[in-house]
């Protein structure tokens, strides 16, 4: 990806207006942004090449798909070598219930973000597979009671 440096006032406005809602036409999209279509698609497609964009994706409400229970899980591992990471990122990676999963700095190595249908299904899922990860020696336990804000939009 090149450096942010190459964006001119026009790119920022696409991916501003972009990050608010993703499903615009690009005749829409041009109009927002007070570009041409023509310029507005040479524009965006760009920015999907060169990396500024990662995906368009729709988001789904987790309580309406059965999914409403969030949970934030700070991972220890036994060694911190670059193959005890590897490992364990591998593992993490494959598991659908695992939203998010990031090496920190901190009391934790890694954070993970955790989505399952109850508490129980939580505690099935830490018993069976958290527990069993690659390297794992302890795991610290989040329920989040309230989403504050989420997916909030970068600022730029």
């Amino acid at each position: 990806m090149e450096e942010a440096s190459t964006l001119d006032r026009t790119d920022l406005r696409i991916l501003r207006v972009l990050q608010g809602n993703g499903r615009l036409s690009n005749a829409e999209l041009a109009a927002r942004v007070n570009a041409s279509p023509a310029t507005c698609h040479r524009r965006t497609q760009r920015l999907v090449d060169e990396g500024f964009v990662r995906s368009v994706r729709a988001e789904v409400d987790p309580n309406a798909v059965g999914l409403g229970v969030l949970v934030l899980v700070g991972v220890v591992l036994d060694r911190s070598t670059p193959e005890s990471f590897a490992a364990f990122e591998g593992a993490v990676t494959g598991m659908k219930e695992v939203l998010d999963c990031h090496l920190v700095a901190g009391e934790f190595d890694y954070l993970l973000k955790v989505r399952v249908r109850d508490i129980g299904g939580f505690n099935k899922l830490h018993g069976e597979r958290l527990l069993t990860l690659p390297g794992v020696r302890q795991i610290r336990t989040f329920f989040v009671m309230k989403e504050v804000k989420e997916h909030g939009p970068l600022s730029f």
